[in-house]
């Protein structure tokens, strides 16, 4: 199982690293104003969709069910059931789309109020959504693509897809010239992006002879009425979620211009271990999971989600470190460059520290709710959710007067860790999780690792400073390499060092 998480989580690395050199450009080009917030806004309305109706909710329902009939053999049944819900998603997603476009003012107004006070953000922001919103469309076919290679157990082809995204956007950030600005430029990147994918991953399934056909969709059908039984649940909390993140994009319109990128930068370091390994480890678990639950392999299904557990807090600790300890040259050396100036670099850097402090529980909730969703109970996780939605926004409202677009990333944080207690409260009251002596280890080692990790980060940097001569434009990137380097061999040592003192190996099996 760690094998396939390295090959997930591998192509993710990849897909963040073109993501990363994206941003780049974005900022340099669009800098933090009013052209980078619209497209910000253009570019979040069909993510958050595709997050409550794609990755989020649908996978969770569709997965387990139909690794559930390949399982037991049920090939023929497994084909019918994924036909059935092809194309109920096709017919769905274009009649939201053609319901969408005419309705967009109504839409951007809803997300972002602020704007309103802005006549040509607003404008520039209703442009550019229209453009982006077939992605959602697209993704939402391109996951249920993945989530038949995922059951099959071939996890590249869908992991590799959202590099097409950086990619497309790169190549038309490159050619912005061409277009009224750049915020034109990316939206048609995205738009681009959306038909790649899918067609990577259609070229994935015939491969593998398991593309999904046309079929009139039967309600009735017991395998889709358990489909739906499961999706309800499981959108509501995946909106949930998604409530937070648009009261973020609301509560930013309303704050001065550059919130709403402050946020979005900072958000897509945070996103990079999480998309990395938390993903990675989920894509890869819940299958898992949901195979071992079906023959009757609980102890196995506990022991793959501990190794999961263990694996993804190990790899993401040190980004933790690294956002509370060093945001402002992080933010310096990455960004601050063109249109991206100090103080929007400043600006970021207090909001990615605070997104700091949800990394951990943010992370390991993708292993815990996969006791409840291989066992097909979205119910649950959903009341969780809901809970700890409760708390972010009460939090947000409270937060955002004293401490600004920070105060909107702290209630992110705290909700984080929320969910992740009850998850876990809940599963081991019911005996579905049972974290075993090697996931404490390893929690232990983390621990130790980390601590070194601080104190390279908070008294090598005065040290490196010095060491580094003045370059221009590169001397924060040279900086924040020195310490990288010597912070990765500290923690690797020391955790490594830990668990060879407990008598623990890792596996990669």
């Amino acid at each position: 199982m760690i094998r396939s998480i390295l090959s997930v989580g591998g192509w993710t690395l990849v897909s963040r690293a073109t993501g990363f050199a994206r941003d780049v450009v974005m900022a340099a080009v669009m800098g933090a104003g009013p052209i980078a917030d619209a497209f910000v806004v253009a570019f979040r309305l069909p993510n958050h969709f595709r997050a409550i109706f794609g990755e989020g909710a649908f996978n969770t329902a569709f997965v387990p069910a139909y690794a559930g009939l390949a399982e037991v053999g049920a090939d023929g049944a497994a084909r019918v059931f994924a036909d059935r819900i092809f194309s109920l998603m096709l017919a769905t997603q274009i009649v939201l789309l053609a319901i969408a476009l005419p309705a967009m003012p109504w839409v951007v107004r809803g997300l972002a109020p602020g704007f309103s006070e802005d006549p040509e953000r607003f404008a520039l922001a209703v442009s550019l959504t229209r453009i982006t919103a077939p992605y959602l469309l697209f993704m939402t076919l391109v996951t249920l693509l993945s989530g038949i290679l995922n059951a099959h157990r071939r996890f590249a082809v869908a992991a590799g897809a959202p590099v097409l995204l950086n990619l497309a956007m790169l190549g038309a950030l490159a050619l912005n010239a061409l277009f009224p600005n750049a915020g034109y430029a990316a939206a048609w990147g995205v738009a681009l992006a959306g038909l790649l994918q899918f067609g990577l991953l259609w070229w994935g399934c015939r491969r593998a002879g398991v593309m999904p056909g046309l079929a009139a969709p039967r309600l009735r059908d017991p395998a889709m009425t358990r489909f739906f039984k499961v999706l309800g649940p499981a959108v509501i909390g995946a909106a949930g979620f998604q409530i937070a993140t648009f009261a973020d994009t609301i509560i930013a319109s309303l704050l001065p211009t550059g919130a709403v990128s402050a946020l979005y930068y900072a958000d897509r370091l945070y996103q990079l271990p999480f998309g990395v390994i938390a993903i990675a480890a989920g894509t890869v678990l819940l299958p898992e999971m949901s195979r071992r639950i079906a023959a009757g392999d609980v102890a196995g299904a506990h022991a793959a989600q501990n190794r999961a557990a263990g694996f993804s807090l190990a790899l993401s600790a040190p980004f933790t470190v690294a956002f509370l300890t060093l945001p402002g040259l992080i933010m310096a050396a990455l960004f601050q460059r063109g249109a991206f100036s100090a103080e929007d670099a400043a600006r970021a850097a207090s909001v990615l520290a605070a997104y700091g402090l949800a990394l951990p529980a943010v992370v390991l909730v993708r292993s815990a709710v996969a006791s409840f969703y291989a066992r097909q109970d979205t119910a649950t996780p959903l009341y969780a959710s809901l809970s700890a939605i409760a708390v972010n926004v009460g939090l947000k409202l409270v937060l955002t007067g004293p401490y600004g677009v920070t105060g909107l990333a702290l209630a992110t944080a705290v909700s984080q860790w929320v969910n992740l207690i009850l998850l876990v409260g809940l599963a081991w009251r019911r005996g579905w999780t049972a974290p075993g002596r090697g996931l404490l280890i390893t929690g232990l080692g983390v621990v130790i690792a980390c601590t070194g990790l601080a104190a390279v980060a908070i008294l090598g940097l005065p040290l490196a400073e010095r060491v580094v001569p003045a370059l221009p434009h590169l001397r924060e990137i040279a900086v924040l390499s020195l310490l990288g380097a010597a912070g990765a061999a500290i923690y690797g040592l020391l955790l490594l060092a830990t668990l060879h003192l407990f008598g623990l190996r890792l596996r990669r099996a």
